[in-house]
């Protein structure tokens, strides 16, 4: 790339045929230093220290969000109690195992998020990880399912009549929880875009 322009190079690639983001992808390998030779930017590498981290924090989101939500929908059901089903001591058990789950995964998925943010800003090409992109893109399709999902049976109450507040508050529920996760994701993913 010695005597031309990134944006030369660019479009010569888009002429090409090459994708935007193939295009990006290939351009931000090289670093901008002056220099006989392009010099290539450190590569991402795949360690199992890095996949034991991910898959740890991943798995302590899910519990914690999904425990969250349980704990919601029972405190709802106590709330807005159905006549037609009555609650035995298997609530009380729920109740307790959720917020059990919480005490405990919340606070890790916590601790990991720290820690992986300090590694990240000395050493930005972990932002790069691909077990970290692969789970984050996992947790956005999971979150986008949810939403549908959510959203489905929002509809199928709507059209058999059974609104209830009851109801629209599980929907609610399901609906924040799925938005928030998938939209912190998304926008950690943009921000990797910009980084890079």
């Amino acid at each position: 790339m010695r005597g031309c322009s990134r944006q030369s190079v660019d479009k010569a690639l888009m002429d090409a045929g090459w994708a935007p983001e193939q295009v990006r992808t290939a351009l931000c390998s090289f670093a901008e230093v002056e220099f006989a030779v392009p010099v290539p930017r450190p590569r991402p590498y795949l360690s199992a220290r890095d996949a034991f981290v991910y898959l740890v924090l991943f798995t302590t989101l899910y519990l914690s969000v999904y425990h969250f939500g349980s704990l919601l929908f029972e405190l709802i059901n106590r709330s807005f109690p159905d006549v037609a089903t009555p609650y035995g001591n298997g609530v009380a058990r729920s109740i307790r195992w959720s917020v059990a789950s919480i005490l405990i995964a919340f606070p890790v998925f916590l601790w990991l998020s720290a820690r992986i943010r300090g590694e990240v800003s000395r050493q930005p090409v972990k932002r790069q990880s691909a077990v970290r992109r692969w789970l984050t893109y996992l947790t956005l399709f999971v979150a986008a399912v949810v939403l549908i999902c959510d959203l489905i049976t929002l509809v199928d109450g709507v059209l058999g009549g059974e609104i209830t507040v009851r109801f629209v508050l599980k929907v609610a529920v399901a609906a924040v929880i799925a938005c928030t996760v998938f939209g912190y994701y998304l926008w950690d993913l943009r921000a990797d875009e910009r980084v890079a």
